[in-house]
């Protein structure tokens, strides 16, 4: 029997990595013989960078860098050689054929990442991508020939100005001084823009999954907003400085106004319409690269068992990326799929897939949270041992 194991983070809990390693553990522990295939996933999070790197056979390296409140922190980013990525993932990049230098993979939210700000400091008025920025500097001085960006997960609004205040860009008030610190609260004092991409720059991917676009009521302020502190009474007056600063940066870029209405513009806060109208960077469908990167359909293909999981496994879910992704692809080749989840919460149950949710009842969230590892654990062997 082969076994794919292949999940996602549960969120405030377990990395994808401890899952995997978590339902292994206990499968090893009731059946031995059987063939084990761990694969975590990356949705461009924080391990976006770590999985997809240690995939490759790349090599991971810190970087003091500045967090979204200014703090200083450690950050790491991968290397990893063109040859070492699939041919799909490699196509899906447009690498160039006779490309040697390493591709950098970085993660927006190990630098900029809301994990880093407690729940009752979260504010986008405060917070930077200066230290996203920092790595993209860090890896184009090791000779990166280009940068792959998940940018899942940040505590930023800021356009991703952060980010080019360190790329070549400078962002000045009426008297000439940069702002310091350029954060969306410092924004009225800012009237030009000077400066452009540094030469030494690698092309950049964007790996992105929302379709949002920059502005109005799907945009970035109104609907990721909420999630990092903003109030709803400041939504107008963000949103007013996000459009004023967003033609500005059009303006020096020589860029059109509708690079704001690109799908994915919105993600991350805005830096991807930042580092397109700046840098020239390309968004992709971050889970088919991470499903090419990963192998993923020769590795369901190969497998008697597929089990998946996250956090909460519900209608969301069969988006088109994460474990939903993987359990309409394992169905779809024939493979039966097991799920293992904190909550689960949908209606769809096609043949061949099997639901688990591994909180027992009355557990108040915390304890949840805290002992996940446990409840997957006694999840897992409960269905080996009945199935």
């Amino acid at each position: 029997m082969r076994v794919l194991i292949a999940f996602d983070k549960f969120k405030d809990s377990l990395t994808a990595r401890e899952a995997c390693a978590v339902t292994a553990e206990a499968l090893r522990q009731q059946e031995p013989a059987w063939e084990l295939d761990l694969c975590p996933l990356a949705d461009g999070g924080e391990v976006f960078a770590e999985i997809l790197t240690l995939a490759a056979g790349g090599e991971l390296r810190p970087v003091g860098v500045s967090g979204p409140r200014g703090e200083p922190i450690e950050a790491s980013f991968g290397l990893v050689r063109p040859d070492r990525i699939p041919a799909a993932a490699r196509a899906r990049l447009q690498l160039d054929a006779g490309e040697a230098r390493p591709v950098a993979v970085i993660a927006m939210a190990s630098a900029s990442g809301l994990e880093f700000v407690p729940r009752e400091l979260r504010d986008p008025w405060q917070a930077t991508s200066l230290g996203t920025g920092q790595l993209v500097q860090a890896a184009a001085g090791l000779g990166a020939g280009m940068v792959l960006l998940g940018v899942g997960g940040s505590a930023t609004n800021d356009l991703g100005l952060g980010a080019l205040s360190v790329l070549g860009f400078s962002f000045l008030a009426a008297d000439g001084q940069a702002l310091d610190p350029l954060v969306p609260a410092s924004w009225p004092r800012l009237v030009r823009i000077e400066g452009a991409a540094r030469p030494a720059l690698p092309p950049i991917r964007i790996a992105c999954d929302v379709s949002n676009p920059l502005l109005g009521p799907r945009g970035a302020t109104a609907v990721f907003g909420p999630q990092k502190g903003l109030r709803p009474a400041d939504y107008e007056r963000l949103e007013s400085e996000i459009t004023r600063l967003a033609a500005l940066l059009c303006a020096h870029c020589a860029q059109p106004a509708t690079v704001a209405d690109r799908p994915g513009a919105g993600a991350a806060g805005g830096i991807a319409f930042g580092l397109m109208t700046a840098l020239g960077a390309r968004l992709l469908p971050g889970s088919d690269l991470v499903s090419d990167w990963l192998d993923l359909d020769a590795r369901l293909a190969a497998a008697d068992l597929v089990i998946t999981g996250e956090g909460s496994f519900d209608e969301s879910s069969w988006g088109g990326k994460g474990p939903g992704a993987v359990v309409a692809r394992a169905l779809a080749l024939g493979k039966p799929v097991r799920v293992f989840a904190g909550r689960v919460a949908t209606s769809q149950r096609p043949p061949g897939l099997h639901l688990h949710a591994i909180t027992p009842a009355g557990v108040p969230l915390a304890d949840a949270l805290r002992d996940a590892a446990d409840h997957l654990r006694a999840a897992v062997r409960a269905a080996v041992a009945a199935s």
